[in-house]
C-alpha cells in the first residue's frame, strides 16, 4: 500500500517510501545498494559499485545539455537506527512504518532516515525523468556516514568527472552551507614508570560539567573536566606531598568532558601516619578541595553551574591485590614515580584546548580548536586523546605539530588516525552565486549561506576533486537519530523544485 501519494513531488516520494521499505542501517548498507544497482539496470544507466557498497549512477545530460559540465548530486545511503523502548522492530530486516501526520512524514517508533533518505529520493527522480532539464548527471551514493563518513574516505574519486557538487545532505531549509572543518584524531602517549609508595589513598573528582559536542558546542565556553583535572592536581601539588594510581576522564575524542578522577596516595613527608594524622590530613585535604571548588564554581557560573571538585576517601572498592589498612586508612599502592607524576601534570596543564582561532570568513564560527575528549590510565602509560578540527587544513596541522612538539619533551609520541580534509570557503563560487541567484527568485528572501566547526563529506570530496564547486542543502528534518524524527512534506516540495531550477541553470 501507497503511504506517500497524491504529493507534487509524486516520484521524489514515491522513491523515499521505497527506500523505507529496505533495511539500511549503518553498516547494514548491501540492500539499500543493490537496490541502486537494480534501479540502474532497469534503467539502462551506467553504474559502478565497489567492494563498499558505494554506487555511482551516471546519466547524460537532457537536449540542449549535452556538453554541459557534468554534475555530482550526493547523499548517503545509511540511516542512523534509533527506537523506542516498546517498539519491536528488527532494523536489519523490517521495513519503517511510515505515516503521515500534518505536513510531516514520521515512522512508528523508530528513526525515519530522512538523514539521508531523501537526497537518494530526489537523485534517483531526476535519474528516471525523461522531462527534467539537467547537465550530465553523476548520482553518488556513499555509504556509513554516520559513524564516520567511512564510505565517502574509500570511494575511488577518479571515476568522477564532474567538479561541480550538489550534496543533499542538510536539514534547514533556506540554508547553504559553503564550509566545514577538517578533523582528525590524535592520540597523546605518555609512558609513565611506577614505583611502591604508602599514604592515603583518595579520588580526587571534577564533576557536574555540562559537556556537549566537540565542534558545533566548542563555542559555549564550557570547562573540559580533564584538562580542569589537571589544573587541580598542579594546584595540589604545591600543598600536599602525592603520586598518582591513575587518571581517567571523557568517552569520546568528540565529546566535551563532564567528569574526570585522579586516583593518588597523599604521603605526609615521610612521617608514619596513625589513624588520627590521617583524619587531620584529609581534613585539610577536604578544605583544600572546598575552597577550589567554590573558584570553579565562579569562573564556570554561566556555563557549568553545577562543576564542583570533590575528595573522597577510598571506600573499600579496591582491587583485591591492594594492601590496605581500613582501620587507618593507609594503603600500599604502585604509583606513578614523582618524575613520572609531574610529567602526567605537566601534560594535562600544557596540552591545548577549546576554541584556537574565529573565522574571518563567518562571524561567530570557529574555525579551529581541539578538544581533550579522553584520558586514560594504560598499564604503562596515560594517554590523552584530541579531536582536533579547523576549516583551514594548515592550521589543523599545526595543532597537531604543537602536541606533538610537548609529548615529545615529555618523552612521549603522538599517533593519528581518521584524517579527513577541511572543505574551505570558496572565495569565487560560481555555484554558490547560482543558488542565490536563484533562491531570491523563488522566495523573495535571502538564504543563509552557513559554514560549520564539524565535519561532512563534501570535505572528502573538496579534498579529492581539486576545484570542486559545492554547495549542501536540503529540505526541513526534525530531531535527526531521534524516533521524533520527522520530514516536512512541503518543505520538501519546496527543495525539490529549487533543485530543479538550478539544474535547469547550469547549462
Amino acid at each position: 500500500m501507497t503511504i506517500l501519494k497524491d504529493f507534487t513531488s509524486q516520484k521524489v516520494f514515491e522513491y523515499f517510501e521505497e527506500i523505507c521499505a529496505i533495511p539500511h542501517g549503518s553498516r547494514d548498507t548491501k540492500k539499500i545498494s543493490d537496490y541502486c544497482v537494480d534501479f540502474a539496470k532497469n534503467h539502462n544507466l551506467r553504474y559502478i559499485q565497489d567492494e563498499f557498497n558505494n554506487i555511482v549512477i551516471f546519466k547524460s545530460g537532457t537536449k540542449g545539455y549535452e556538453d554541459s559540465k557534468p554534475v555530482i548530486i550526493q547523499g548517503h545511503l545509511d540511516m542512523v537506527c534509533e527506537k523506542e523502548n516498546d517498539c519491536n522492530i528488527d532494523f536489519a530486516n523490517d521495513a519503517l512504518d511510515i505515516f503521515v501526520e500534518g505536513d510531516f512524514i514520521k515512522a512508528k517508533g523508530t528513526t525515519l532516515g530522512g538523514d539521508d533518505g531523501i537526497a537518494v529520493a530526489m537523485a534517483l527522480a531526476i535519474l528516471d525523468s525523461d522531462d527534467i532539464a539537467h547537465p550530465p548527471i553523476e548520482a553518488v551514493f556513499t555509504v556509513d556516514e554516520e559513524i564516520g563518513m567511512l564510505g565517502a574516505a574509500a570511494f575511488d574519486y577518479s571515476v568522477l568527472d564532474g567538479r561541480i557538487m550538489l550534496n543533499i545532505d542538510s536539514e534547514e531549509e533556506g540554508h547553504l552551507l559553503v564550509s566545514c572543518a577538517g578533523g582528525v584524531t590524535a592520540t597523546c602517549h605518555l609512558p609513565v614508570e611506577y614505583e611502591d609508595a604508602e599514604g592515603m589513598k583518595v579520588l580526587i573528582k571534577v564533576t557536574g560539567l555540562t559537556g556537549g559536542h566537540s565542534g558545533v558546542e566548542i563555542d559555549k565556553g564550557r570547562g573540559n573536566a580533564n584538562r580542569i583535572l589537571g589544573r587541580v592536581l598542579y594546584d595540589l601539588k604545591e600543598e600536599f606531598d602525592f603520586n598518582i594510581i591513575s587518571v581517567n576522564g571523557g568517552l569520546k575524542d568528540n565529546a566535551i568532558p563532564r567528569e574526570a578522577v585522579a586516583e593518588i596516595i597523599v604521603k605526609n613527608a615521610g612521617e608514619n601516619l596513625s589513624g588520627i594524622k590521617t583524619d587531620l590530613l584529609f581534613a585539610k585535604l577536604e578544605k583544600y578541595i572546598s575552597n577550589y571548588s567554590k573558584i570553579l564554581e565562579n569562573e564556570y557560573r554561566l556555563t557549568d553551574s553545577d562543576v564542583k571538585v570533590v575528595v573522597e576517601k577510598y571506600d573499600g572498592n579496591l582491587d583485591e591485590n591492594t594492601n590496605v589498612d581500613f582501620k587507618i586508612n593507609i594503603s600500599k599502592e604502585k604509583v606513578f614515580t614523582d618524575d613520572s607524576t609531574k610529567k602526567v601534570i605537566t601534560a594535562l596543564v600544557n596540552l591545548p584546548g577549546g576554541i584556537e582561532k574565529m573565522s574571518r570568513d563567518f562571524e561567530g564560527l570557529v574555525q579551529t580548536s581541539l578538544n581533550m575528549g579522553i584520558l586514560k590510565s594504560m598499564k604503562d602509560k596515560v594517554v590523552f586523546s584530541f579531536c582536533v578540527r579547523s576549516s583551514v587544513e594548515s592550521e589543523k596541522i599545526e595543532l597537531v605539530q604543537r602536541l606533538k612538539c610537548l609529548m615529545e619533551i615529555l618523552g612521549g609520541n603522538v599517533e593519528c588516525k581518521g584524517d579527513y580534509p577541511a572543505w574551505e570557503y570558496k572565495e569565487d563560487s560560481m555555484l554558490r552565486e547560482i543558488m542565490i541567484e536563484i533562491y531570491k527568485e523563488l522566495y523573495g528572501n535571502q538564504p543563509m549561506v552557513d559554514a560549520m566547526h564539524a565535519g561532512v563529506e563534501c570535505g572528502l570530496f573538496a579534498g579529492n576533486l581539486p576545484g570542486l564547486d559545492c554547495i549542501s542543502f536540503g529540505p526541513d528534518i526534525f530531531d535527526i537519530h531521534t524516533p521524533k524524527e520527522r520530514l516536512s512534506i512541503s518543505s520538501v516540495e519546496r527543495t525539490w523544485k529549487f533543485l530543479l531550477a538550478v539544474l535547469k541553470r547550469l547549462q
